[in-house]
């Protein structure tokens, strides 16, 4: 009979994701990511079977678990924009500065060049959209967006606007990160306004 695992997966792979925001993606190694969950490299080894399968693990558990900050945001939140600009200010969570955001956006150029990372990218941000979907749509139906709002176009706005101050924000600093995201998704929300 073998061991019990005494760290969990998921233990392992946010301690993998918080490696990949030191080193990236390229520059991560097993030896990293073991000691940041105090393991050895060989049990990841054995869990994982390689550095790309801990990689593509990463990726799945990411796509698997980013209805999170949504349903978070909803308990916390009893309007559906408030938890809107909650939600996608948690999507950005781990992320506190420019470097960090670099080796974040490392599993870009996986995703781009390899099939099985794409797969995972492209789930991962139809689920973001779905997600931001639904609170648009509940949010229409509180009336706080107009009526005649298209939740579909207007959830694909605001999934660019995330992206997009990602990249601006890196680039040019400025307010915590957190906060130009919420300015953001004001901004883009504010000709859906009732009335607006």
């Amino acid at each position: 009979m073998g061991r019990p695992r005494t760290t969990s997966d998921e233990a392992i792979l946010h301690a993998a994701a918080r490696a990949i925001g030191r080193h990236g993606p390229q520059g991560v190694t097993l030896a990293a990511v073991a000691q940041e969950a105090g393991l050895s490299p060989a049990t990841l080894v054995q869990r994982f079977g390689s550095k790309r399968g801990l990689l593509l693990a990463v990726a799945g558990h990411a796509t698997e678990t980013v209805r999170l900050p949504f349903q978070r945001a909803r308990e916390q939140h009893g309007s559906p924009l408030a938890a809107l600009r909650a939600a996608v200010a948690g999507l950005s969570e781990g992320v506190s500065t420019p470097e960090e955001l670099a080796n974040s956006l490392g599993f870009l150029q996986l995703d781009l060049t390899d099939a099985e990372f794409r797969g995972h990218a492209a789930e991962h941000a139809r689920r973001t959209r779905d997600e931001i979907a639904a609170l648009l749509a509940d949010a229409v139906a509180a009336g706080e967006l107009a009526g005649e709002t298209e939740v579909d176009r207007l959830a694909h706005a605001v999934q660019v606007t995330y992206n997009g101050v990602l990249i601006l924000w890196a680039l040019t600093g400025g307010e915590p990160l957190a906060a130009a995201m919420r300015d953001a998704v004001d901004e883009t929300l504010r000709p859906y306004a009732p009335g607006g």
